[in-house]
C-alpha cells in the first residue's frame, strides 16, 4: 500500500512537473508565434486581430519590409561587425583567460579580479565620456564600434574561459613544449580545441548580442549612409514610414528577417552552449 502510495505521489508529481514544462514552453514560445504571424498581415488586419492566424501566407509583407531595410546590404554589414569583434573577442579573452590561468603571480589573480568585477559595470554609466574619447580619436565609424564590442564582451569571455582552462592537466602543454612546440603552437594546437564548448558559448551569446544590439550602433555610426547594422535600417525605416502611428506590418516583418540567422545558429548549436556554461561555472 505504501509503495503503491508512493508512486501515486511521484507519477502526480511528474505530471505536475510537466504541466509547468508546457506552461512555460507555450509563455516563451508566444511572442515568437505573435510575431510570425503578424508577419503576414496587413496593418489592419494586425490592429483588429492580433493573436489571430493571418488570412492569407502571402510573403508580401517580408519581401517589401525586406526592400525597405535594405535588408541585403545591412545583414552585410552586421555580418562583417559580429564575425570581426567575435572573432577578436575569441582570441584574445581565450589568450588572456590562459595566461592568468597558468601564472602564479598575484597580478594575474588582479587581472582576473578586474575582468569578472567589468561584468558589473553597467555600460550607460562609462557611455558619454567612451564616445567623446572615440570621437576625438576620429573611431567613431565601423572599426571603433567592434573595437568598443570587443572592450565590452570580454569580461564574460574571459570568465567563461578561465573556468574552464583550470579544468585542463598543464602535462599536456609540457608535453608539447617537449615536443618542441612554442608558446602559440601550444596554445593553438593542444589548448584551444579542448575549448570547443566554451568558444562555442562565447560565440553564440555575444553574437545574439552585437547582431541585435541597437544602442551602440546607433551612438556610433547613426544615419551615415551605406553603413547601418539592421536594427538601425528597422528605426530609420520606421521613422521614414510615412505613415501615422506605429507601421507594424513593417515592423513585424522586418524584425523576423532580422532574428532568423541567430535564431538559425542558436538551433544548431544550443547543446554546446549548456555544456559551456556548465563547464565555465562548475570548474571554478
Amino acid at each position: 500500500m505504501n509503495n503503491m502510495t508512493m508512486e501515486g505521489r511521484h507519477k502526480a508529481g511528474q505530471v505536475v512537473t510537466h504541466i509547468l514544462l508546457i506552461a512555460i514552453a507555450i509563455y516563451t514560445l508566444a511572442p515568437l508565434a505573435l510575431l510570425l504571424f503578424n508577419s503576414f498581415k496587413s496593418n489592419n488586419e494586425i490592429v483588429e486581430s492580433p493573436v489571430a492566424l493571418p488570412s492569407s501566407w502571402s510573403f508580401q509583407y517580408i519581401s517589401t519590409a525586406m526592400e525597405q531595410i535594405n535588408f541585403f546590404k545591412a545583414i552585410g554589414v552586421t555580418f562583417v561587425i559580429t564575425v570581426i569583434s567575435i572573432f577578436l573577442l575569441v582570441i584574445v579573452s581565450s589568450l588572456a583567460a590562459w595566461v592568468m590561468v597558468r601564472s602564479k603571480s598575484l597580478l594575474a589573480k588582479i587581472m582576473y579580479l578586474g575582468f569578472t568585477a567589468a561584468m558589473l559595470v553597467p555600460f550607460q554609466s562609462l557611455m558619454y565620456p567612451l564616445l567623446d574619447i572615440f570621437e576625438k580619436l576620429g573611431m567613431k565609424n565601423i572599426p571603433g564600434l567592434i573595437f568598443m564590442y570587443g572592450g565590452f564582451g570580454i569580461s564574460m569571455s574571459v570568465f567563461l574561459y578561465h573556468g574552464f582552462i583550470k579544468s585542463i592537466p598543464q602535462s599536456l602543454e609540457e608535453a608539447a613544449i617537449i615536443d618542441g612546440a612554442n608558446l602559440f603552437q601550444m596554445f593553438f594546437n593542444v589548448v584551444f580545441p579542448l575549448l570547443k564548448s566554451t568558444t562555442v558559448t562565447v560565440i553564440v551569446l555575444n553574437g545574439m548580442w552585437i547582431w541585435n544590439d541597437y544602442l551602440l550602433p546607433f551612438l556610433v555610426i547613426g544615419n551615415r549612409d551605406g553603413a547601418k547594422t539592421l536594427t538601425l535600417e528597422l528605426y530609420f525605416a520606421k521613422l521614414t514610414s510615412g505613415q501615422y502611428g506605429n507601421p507594424w506590418e513593417l515592423i513585424f516583418p522586418a524584425v523576423l528577417v532580422t532574428i532568423i540567422p541567430i535564431v538559425i545558429l542558436y538551433i544548431f548549436v544550443q547543446k554546446y552552449i549548456v555544456a559551456g556554461v556548465a563547464d565555465g561555472a562548475v570548474k571554478m
